[in-house]
């Protein structure tokens, strides 16, 4: 039986094929998802949300580690695009919401910590999406170079060139941004 597991496809249509691509993919889904959207239960939509995809779609994958990429490539895609609407939409009010909280509570350390936050995911967008994409994965979704290659459709050493890369621009961002926040 082993052996037949080893070559064994994964049918998104078929109920426990289905469990067993949830049961191996979903805390890593949710962990890339939510550091993308910082939100737990858009989170948790968006990754339901790709499972739905696949099952809609009768999804049949050679393998879990295919389905796991496959799902990655729909979450992180879904989730970029949720986070960019978000933007979209809070930018109009965040001026005036901002300020206000701002005078209100300027001694409080959980909004010090709070703007922290903001500038360094901030500081993240501005970076081309290429590059981006790689820390996102790296750094938060806990995938490994080779992994990261297999997802983006790029090689090993081109996801290394673009994580040095990565990194470099968003120090000099952040201390750009430090500079004009004092």
């Amino acid at each position: 039986m082993p052996e037949d597991n080893a070559k064994k496809s994964y049918d998104a249509a078929n109920p426990a094929d289905f469990r067993e691509i949830y049961n191996e993919t979903f805390a890593l889904l949710y962990k890339v998802s939510w550091r993308v959207v910082n939100d737990e239960e858009a989170a948790e939509d968006l990754v339901h949300d790709s499972y739905i995809k696949a099952n809609e779609k009768k999804m049949v994958f050679p393998s879990l580690d295919d389905a796991k990429f496959w799902l990655i490539r729909v979450v992180k895609n879904a989730s970029l695009n949720y986070a960019k609407r978000k933007t979209r939409e809070t930018k109009a009010y965040h001026r005036v919401l901002y300020e206000s909280k701002k005078s209100a509570e300027s001694a409080d350390t959980a909004l010090l910590k709070e703007d922290a936050k903001k500038r360094a995911l901030e500081a993240l967008n501005k970076l081309p999406k290429g590059l981006r994409e790689v820390l996102i994965l790296r750094e938060y979704g806990d995938l490994n170079y080779k992994e990261i290659g297999k997802v983006l459709g790029i090689t090993e050493g081109n996801v290394k060139i673009r994580m040095f890369r990565a990194r470099e621009q968003l120090e000099k961002l952040v201390r750009v941004e430090d500079v004009y926040m004092s």
